[in-house]
């Protein structure tokens, strides 16, 4: 992994500021709001209407909001990530765009393609609808592409524009989905060496994959259309951070297995900031310390979940922190709806 880069909305909202927005007063729903470990979400909030609060969307609407935050968010995400590679647009060979928050035909690959002016020879993949463990799913297919076209530049980028798909309805399904997540985008260059044996960057290197599909929980988690509202809407089950936490042990040991090695070799983990019962959750079922996942909470702190992109928010705070060293081991690890938990295995 070459270079990472990173970029959400220009406006922050405190969990209160959004409570006295949308005028919740609902002492339930502000508690699940205020309790969640989250300070601030980068939120793309509708126009106000006539009575001074946020008016209602349509689905075109919220299409229309993915689509043009959703650009400009990967277009600044993919230009921060080049400039850390220390490559340029017209190095792309390779372009995978991951979104769950908006459906397009064609794909913010190819609207990417144009309004950045990369090589129209350039090869793209859109991975859509497959929720927060996404990003791994496709960072696998990257790495696959990658590895077949040695010294080539191939970039994905995750691009979340979660308030594009938010049901304003006063009910504690919608609003516990509500107070979690935030828009965001965040975008990895990966790079095979030209030659065999050749390592010309001193990067971290992607040593493999594993997946865990929990299918008993197929419906845990769902986006899928309301009829009540005229829209998409998101489902998230309560007991999905205990199923996730259960199957954790499990996904880490697949993804050691015949490495040779040990959790305790472990010594960086880039877990998905899915919220603060799905992090403690996943941290206790796997004998973590709050340290071992202290820029996964930052994460959730700062932005809330950013759905398939956190992962590489966390990354790049491990990154810039200077931590690891040749040597380390580190695990990434993302969950989403299936109910999955994808791991990949990184050594510096």
């Amino acid at each position: 992994m070459v270079g990472v880069g990173t970029a959400v909305p220009p406006s922050s909202y405190t969990q209160r500021e959004i409570l006295d927005t949308f005028g919740i007063t609902d002492p339930r729903i502000r508690s699940v709001f205020l309790g969640g470990a989250i300070t601030r979400r980068n939120l793309t909030l509708p126009p106000t209407g006539p009575d001074g609060r946020p008016a209602a969307e349509s689905q075109g609407d919220l299409l229309r909001k993915h689509t043009e935050t959703g650009l400009r968010m990967g277009r600044e995400a993919l230009e921060r990530c080049l400039a850390d590679a220390g490559a340029t647009l017209a190095d792309v060979r390779y372009l995978c765009c991951v979104t769950s928050t908006g459906l397009l035909t064609p794909g913010l690959s190819a609207l990417l393609i144009r309004d950045l002016g990369i090589e129209r020879s350039c090869q793209r993949l859109d991975v859509v609808g497959m929720g927060c463990n996404a990003g791994l799913n496709a960072l696998n297919a990257v790495t696959g592409w990658a590895g077949g076209h040695p010294g080539e530049l191939a970039l994905m980028v995750c691009v979340e524009a979660c308030s594009a798909a938010y049901v304003f309805d006063g009910t504690m399904r919608s609003s516990v989905v509500n107070s979690l997540f935030g828009d965001g985008s965040a975008a990895v260059a990966v790079r095979a060496p030209a030659h065999p044996g050749e390592d010309p960057d001193p990067a971290p290197r992607l040593l493999g994959f594993t997946s865990h599909i929990i299918t008993e929980a197929v419906d845990a988690m769902r986006y899928d259309w309301d009829d009540s509202h005229g829209k998409f809407s998101f489902y998230l089950d309560p007991e999905v951070p205990y199923v996730v936490g259960a199957h954790a042990e499990t996904a880490v040991e697949r993804l050691l297995a015949g490495t040779g090695l040990r959790r305790d070799d472990i010594a960086h983990w880039v877990v998905h900031s899915g919220g603060k019962k799905v992090i403690d959750s996943v941290r206790v079922n796997l004998g973590l310390s709050r340290h071992d996942v202290r820029h996964t909470t930052g994460v959730l702190r700062d932005h809330g979940n950013l759905s398939s992109g956190s992962f590489l928010f966390s990354y790049e705070r491990l990154r810039d922190e200077k931590a690891a060293v040749p040597g380390d081991l580190g695990v990434l690890m993302t969950m989403g709806p299936g109910s999955t938990i994808e791991t990949a295995l990184v050594g510096w």
